[in-house]
């Protein structure tokens, strides 16, 4: 184990306490992923509004990918513990709130507090776990965390449709709170870490403009076709003050002296493979997660707890894929690990669209284990490959680099998936014409399976790297630094 590693924590006894906060915080997270999908209906039928619905998915996700940057870039400076707390009372914060909504436009900007502290603490519960363990212990770790999907899985959406059915959806959010708390607590009681001081400058104008641009985007992905015409002159404009500000993003990154997304970093064909594979991942998950709920409520009347455990289905595969990959890794490398699942995952992708148009919440369940159990061979490898290539000064910014990348496939995701659906049913018979929705649908499940399809695409791209050797340390992987240089 290297110092850095070592005095990160003080004492080596001190990481059991240590993961089991990062665990419940894994968890606060884990639960609020899948826990409003299987609400949607219910949360339609008492505010209104259901064109708007993927909002409360986009503008999460949105707020979490534009704030994941800056956060990680801020660790890296105050430490890690600083910034996990404050994303964790932020996200407490969002859930009081959302529970309290009124109707759907307070609650959608209450997602977006929420968005801001997951944005703090998804990163930084995967950077502490890379700064305290090993490579080789972290295929062990990797199989506690997966554990907590687990039961967050199953947890989530049945406690989404549990609460839709027979309480009321507020408790959805209000469920966070003792667990943000508890959470908290264990993080202050026991987490010490000694931080590698060093002077960094924040890149303001690079975070504004990229919130200006993907906040365009999405605004007019998700408006166009439904509260604009796709030609009108709000959706022409959206589109190009969005295209113009990622642009703009683009350039004065290669000029900041500590840029929101090191393009420098990115020039590596290691972390550029991963980091777009964690993109691809992103788009995949919400499109499974947040859409296959309603689909089968407004498709074939399904029970709202009945669809939550369809759902659940996939993020039981994930975990229980993740729990074994470490092992799988260590023995054929990060590479061949990832390309298996991605192969898998585009398998079940293309049968869910296969079966899309006959709605059944069994042959949806078993294609989505499939696909979840493709992305747990696929996201963990990912990561820990571009965390084992960096030193700890870099791997926050790495890790922060590759959770932004999933968070902005998610809300970029959502937001062309919302837009096929409110176009499918603008053109047919409505939201509450069953034909309509399967239709609408499953052409959301063809662009889930395009999604797959570049996963795959992506990971066969990756740098090939040997297994590594069982006293492997969190310095650079040997085997994964040359195959990165060499590329």
């Amino acid at each position: 184990m290297t110092n850095s590693t070592a005095t990160a924590v003080g004492l080596r006894s001190e990481r059991g306490p240590i993961l089991f906060a990062l665990m419940l915080t894994t968890g606060l997270i884990a639960i609020e992923a899948t826990i409003l999908a299987t609400a949607v209906p219910s949360v339609v039928a008492d505010i209104g509004e259901f064109t708007r619905f993927p909002w409360l998915f986009s503008i999460y996700l949105l707020a979490q990918a534009v704030s994941v940057p800056l956060y990680a870039k801020v660790a890296d400076m105050v430490g890690r513990k600083p910034v996990i707390l404050l994303g964790i009372a932020l996200f407490l914060l969002g859930s009081l709130l959302c529970g309290l909504a009124w109707d759907m436009t307070s609650l959608i900007l209450f997602r977006l507090v929420q968005g801001l502290g997951a944005g703090a603490v998804a990163p930084m519960a995967m950077t502490i776990v890379g700064d305290i363990y090993t490579v080789e212990e972290r295929a062990r770790v990797q199989g506690y965390i997966a554990s907590v999907w687990a039961v967050s899985s199953v947890v989530g959406p049945t406690l989404g449709g549990v609460f839709s059915q027979f309480a009321s959806w507020r408790w959805i959010f209000l469920v966070n709170i003792p667990l943000c708390l508890l959470a908290g607590w264990a993080l202050l009681r026991f987490y010490r870490e000694t931080v590698q001081k060093r002077r960094h400058r924040i890149d303001y104008a690079g975070a504004a403009l990229l919130t200006v641009g993907l906040t365009a985007v999405i605004l007019a992905l998700l408006e166009g076709g439904t509260a604009w015409a796709w030609t009108s002159t709000p959706s022409i404009a959206c589109f190009a003050v969005g295209t113009v500000a990622l642009a703009a993003f683009a350039v004065v990154e290669r000029r900041a002296a500590e840029p929101v997304v090191d393009f420098a970093v990115l020039g590596r064909r290691l972390i550029l493979t991963t980091t777009l594979a964690s993109l691809a991942v992103g788009a995949l998950l919400t499109g499974i997660t947040s859409f296959v709920p309603t689909y089968l409520e407004g498709s074939a009347g399904t029970a709202p707890l009945l669809a939550g455990l369809a759902v659940a289905a996939l993020t039981l595969g994930w975990p229980l894929a993740a729990s074994t990959a470490g092992r799988l890794y260590l023995r054929r490398g990060f590479r061949a690990t990832a390309l298996t699942g991605s192969a898998i995952a585009l398998v079940g992708s293309v049968a869910l669209a296969v079966v899309a148009p006959w709605p059944n919440p069994i042959t949806v369940a078993l294609t989505a284990f499939v696909i979840g159990f493709g992305l747990g061979w696929t996201a963990s490898p990912t990561l820990i490959a571009a965390q084992a290539s960096v030193d700890w000064a870099e791997r926050g910014t790495v890790t922060g680099m590759n959770t932004f990348a999933r968070s902005a496939g998610s809300a970029v995701g959502v937001a062309v998936f919302g837009a096929i659906v409110n176009t499918g049913i603008a053109s047919g018979g409505g939201e509450h014409d069953p034909g309509t929705i399967i239709t609408a649908f499953s052409w959301v499940f063809v662009a889930v399976a395009v999604a797959a399809g570049l996963l795959l695409l992506v990971v066969s791209t990756m740098a090939k790297d040997r297994p590594a050797p069982p006293d492997e340390s969190s310095v650079p992987a040997p085997s994964v630094a040359r195959s990165d240089t060499a590329s």
